[in-house]
């Protein structure tokens, strides 16, 4: 089974590439560049096809793969100058170049949208797994003891099997963030809608009534010296699929914290490549929190897949998460600003339209600069 998790996250990759080139072919045409090949892979080709101008195939290394544009390798000849690529604005060459990365972070998104839309996550939910006969002690075990009050819920009557849909006429849409309404309310009368009939774990709510209202006053605890609010009840977790709306939040929200980690992660990357040469090479201890490469990465989707402490459907939202941040990271990282990464050939290409700026500047023509072949 860890093979196949290994296979997955490979065949994932190349898709991730492909689309990644897609980006760099579609922008490249439809500004009128001539686009002669179109490789998955490096090395001895396996298979290709002639469609148009240009050459789509397959070649033996599964290391990446390509997408040539004339006019872009110091060592094109007899190219169409109308349709090179140095000959395109300063503009339409960023499009180009950039396509590829912005198809990484558009994948990504994509791909968390089915992961909340069509997979679901393991959320906590508002339906009532086990209602605690009493309010635990503070100190000690935390066990109930003869002396422990009775738990608000057990004293309202709540069950095991209720969901929660309302508190104090607030309809709940998410538990985990709806429930600080409960540890906020120490002393306080709340009203707590029900429905109630049968094993609920869905987070979907209709807008009628519930089956029945009940008043609790959630009872004071303190935890780690912080006082809260406290009724008895322990919910359940479930695998909840989102609505289009909230799917969408979610999704942007999350790309947004990959982003951020990503940049992180790149920025603190010079300091950690020590103590992976030392443990390279030098035998020490690999740290848990050190760098991972790609085989890192497909051993882990490997044992995601293989897990037998989740479920199928956590197996498959764990690997879309996998894919996606890697994704974004990788969108991220391609937009450094060093060669041969696109975020150098950026860097080339703006630095040409300065000092075209300047030469017009000084009444002297453009210097014509041509580019390294995207390659992957």
């Amino acid at each position: 089974m860890q093979l196949v998790g290994i296979l997955a996250f490979v065949v994932a990759l190349l898709l991730s590439v492909m689309i990644h080139e897609f980006g760099h072919f579609v922008t490249a045409k439809r500004f009128g560049m001539k686009v002669t090949e179109f490789f998955l892979g490096f090395g001895k080709k396996i298979w290709s096809t002639q469609r148009g101008e240009t050459e789509f195939g397959i070649k033996m290394i599964p290391a990446g793969g390509y997408c040539r544009i004339e006019g872009m390798s110091p060592g094109d000849d007899h190219v169409d100058d109308s349709r090179a690529f140095y000959r395109a604005s300063g503009g339409r060459k960023l499009i180009v170049l950039g396509a590829g990365s912005f198809l990484h972070f558009v994948l990504g998104f994509v791909l968390l949208l089915v992961l909340f839309m069509a997979v679901g996550t393991t959320q906590l939910t508002s339906t009532i797994q086990e209602v605690s006969q009493c309010v635990p002690p503070s100190t000690g075990s935390g066990a109930c003891t003869a002396t422990s009050p009775e738990s608000p819920a057990k004293k309202a009557g709540l069950l095991a099997g209720d969901q929660i849909v309302s508190i104090n006429g607030h309809r709940i849409t998410e538990w985990s963030k709806d429930v600080e309404i409960i540890r906020n309310s120490a002393g306080k009368p709340l009203v707590f809608g029900i429905n109630r009939g049968q094993n609920r774990v869905s987070q979907t709510y209709t807008s009628s009534a519930p089956d029945l209202e009940i008043t609790i006053t959630p009872t004071t605890r303190v935890f780690n010296g912080k006082s809260y609010g406290f009724v008895g009840i322990m919910n359940k977790f479930a695998q909840v699929r989102s609505g289009p709306v909230t799917a969408v939040k979610k999704s942007a929200s999350t790309t947004g914290s990959f982003v951020s980690a990503s940049v992180k992660s790149l920025v603190s990357l010079p300091s950690k490549i020590p103590a992976l040469w030392s443990q390279t090479v030098g035998g020490q201890k690999r740290d848990p929190e050190g760098l991972v490469g790609v085989v890192g990465v497909a051993r882990v989707s490997g044992q995601a897949v293989a897990s037998h402490a989740l479920s199928v459907s956590e197996r498959i939202a764990t690997f879309i998460m996998i894919i996606a941040s890697l994704n974004i990271f990788v969108g991220i990282f391609n937009l450094l600003p060093l060669l041969p990464l696109d975020g150098g050939h950026m860097a080339v290409a703006i630095a040409d339209e300065i000092r075209a700026f300047y030469a017009r500047l000084r009444g002297r023509g453009r210097v014509i600069r041509s580019h390294q072949i995207i390659k992957r």
